[in-house]
């Protein structure tokens, strides 16, 4: 069965201690010091399709090299989420002032990120697309990828070749951010444990099996959910395949695509990555095409 097709109903349900304003802090401070995006407007300031508007009347009577230079920071100001999911991080940020474009996958999460980005007044632009195949109509200036996306790539040449996409589609010095789970994680810490969770109107049983000789972690994933009004619950069963890493595996992709290796951080102390390092944030910057 297809991952995040039911699940996506309950997802943001499971999520909502996800800690995404903290992710959002760190991820800026990491954009500020390596990258070159800058918000498109102010943090709590008007935001939706004006900009779009605003970028028409400036550029509509411009002379062309006007309205190159316009494009192109436009561009050095896009961020690009590849795993977007329901768009949770998408929003926050949006929120923040970035002009983002969320790329995911599933439908069914797309449908709930577009669903909840109208709710909150924001015109988001959401691509369905595998990673493995990214194809953007412009660059942009930094590419994100959080909640361990990456981890979903099982083999090293989708690695590679999602980190080359990455590249092509980087603005000039532009970077990559993105965080992934360690093996050490999968084979030490969740592989084959049962976890479970009961809420009043959904419940999971998320049962780990670890693979050692290919470092998967696959998890089968039970899902009760209340199916409409009344007491009736649906049963939903998803099996998820990740793949734990290690640093310098991740190091070695990102060589390889060509991008340059920046710098690593621990995902929770935002200090130096360990042995003990549980997910990594890594910075990979662009290097020619």
């Amino acid at each position: 069965m297809d991952a995040y097709t039911d699940f996506a109903t309950v997802y943001d349900t499971f999520m909502d201690e996800t800690p995404y304003e903290v992710w959002g802090d760190f991820v800026v401070e990491l954009m500020n010091k390596y990258g070159v995006t800058k918000p498109a407007f102010a943090k709590g300031a008007e935001h939706g399709n004006h900009e779009a508007s605003e970028d028409s009347a400036r550029t509509g009577g411009a002379e062309p090299e006007e309205n190159s230079e316009v494009a192109l920071e436009q561009e050095r100001n896009l961020i690009a989420e590849l795993g977007c999911g329901t768009g949770s991080f998408t929003l926050n940020m949006a929120k923040r002032g970035y002009d983002i474009i969320g790329i995911d996958m599933s439908p069914d999460m797309l449908d709930i990120a577009r669903r909840k980005t109208e709710a909150e007044g924001f015109d988001i632009m959401y691509l369905e697309q595998d990673m493995r195949e990214l194809d953007l109509y412009c660059t942009a200036g930094t590419i994100l990828s959080v909640c361990d996306s990456v981890n979903y790539l099982l083999e090293d040449e989708d690695v590679i070749e999602t980190f080359k996409l990455v590249n092509n589609f980087l603005f000039p010095k532009g970077v990559f951010i993105f965080d992934f789970n360690t093996l050490h994680k999968y084979r030490d810490v969740i592989g084959d444990v049962t976890i479970a969770e009961n809420r009043e109107d959904c419940s999971f049983i998320w049962d780990n099996y670890y693979h050692d000789e290919e470092h998967i972690n696959e998890y089968d994933l039970t899902i009760f959910y209340r199916a409409g009004e009344g007491d009736v619950f649906k049963r939903s069963v998803e099996t998820h395949y990740q793949r734990g890493y290690t640093l310098d595996e991740m190091k070695a992709f990102v060589e390889k695509a060509g991008l340059k290796f920046i710098d690593c951080y621990d995902a929770d102390t935002h200090e130096a990555p360990t042995e003990e390092s549980e997910r990594i944030y890594i910075v990979a910057g662009e290097c020619g095409k």
